[in-house]
């Protein structure tokens, strides 16, 4: 990318110097000599201001491209590890669920493995981002990803909660459980904020909606923790499900609105 905009201001640079000295040579041919000496003195003063400002082009255009290569490698490592944590909370969820007979644990996990599918898009979107003329149809197709992935939650949510209340299940004691649920209420809101500032640098309207959907993994967590410890202290089994179905008109309106391809600007 770096040398395709060296070749634009060095373009911009040499038409600038021959604009100048094509206008003073014009100039110059109705002026007697000491005033040709005077706009050849002036013609110079010209053409080193017109290379002056060509190379500040060309400084400010290679700094451009050398902070937006920054933020999407950076992106990359961030979309590295959510992939990574999501796999190992996943795996951690699932397990413990299972031992404790926990469903709120085992689709806890469920949802880590959505969220590795809407990593693995954005994984995608960041490795093509130097393709510019492909950019826009790779933004709007990752933001439909990330959106079947918010719908995807939202109906996982939707079946745990209603199946809960029904059958009034107490989420079940489970230390791992309330462990993981700590770990995750302090890593995805970091993870989540680090993700907004780099879609906003990027005006990346898909990263901006994995990121909302980080956010959402840590009100999930919360609610998972909140469950299980208001069912431990004061036995409000229902406390679980229905702030979960609290939740669940907006994870499926950032979903709709992914699937829309409406961007973080709109």
């Amino acid at each position: 990318m770096i040398p395709y905009l060296e070749l634009l201001a060095s373009s911009a640079l040499g038409i600038e110097c021959v604009s100048i000295r094509e206008r003073n040579k014009s100039k110059a041919k109705s002026k007697t000599p000491h005033q040709n000496a005077r706009f050849r003195t002036r013609g110079r003063n010209e053409s080193a201001w017109g290379i002056r400002r060509g190379a500040a082009i060309l400084v400010w255009m290679t700094e451009l491209a050398l902070g937006r290569d920054a933020m999407v490698q950076r992106g990359r490592r961030l979309e590295y590890f959510t992939i990574g944590w999501n796999c190992l909370e996943g795996v951690v969820a699932v397990l413990a669920g299972a031992f404790a007979g926990s469903i709120s644990l085992v689709g806890f996990g469920v949802d880590s493995f959505i969220e590795v599918t809407s990593g693995g898009a954005l994984l995608w979107r960041l490795s093509l981002d130097a393709e510019t003329q492909q950019r826009e149809r790779i933004e709007k197709l990752t933001l439909r990803i990330v959106g079947v992935c918010f719908l995807a939650l939202a109906a996982y949510v939707s079946y745990e909660a209603v199946s809960t209340l029904l059958a009034k299940r107490a989420p079940e004691h489970s230390l791992p459980g309330i462990v993981l649920a700590c770990f995750s209420l302090v890593v995805m809101p970091l993870l989540s904020r680090a993700k907004r500032r780099v879609a906003a640098h990027l005006k990346s309207a898909a990263l901006h909606a994995d990121a909302k959907q980080t956010e959402f993994c840590t009100y999930l967590s919360a609610i998972l923790l909140g469950g299980l410890l208001l069912n431990a202290a004061l036995n409000l089994w229902w406390a679980d499900p229905l702030a979960a179905l609290i939740m669940v008109p907006i994870i499926a309106k950032e979903g709709i609105e992914g699937l829309r391809g409406d961007t973080c600007c709109d």
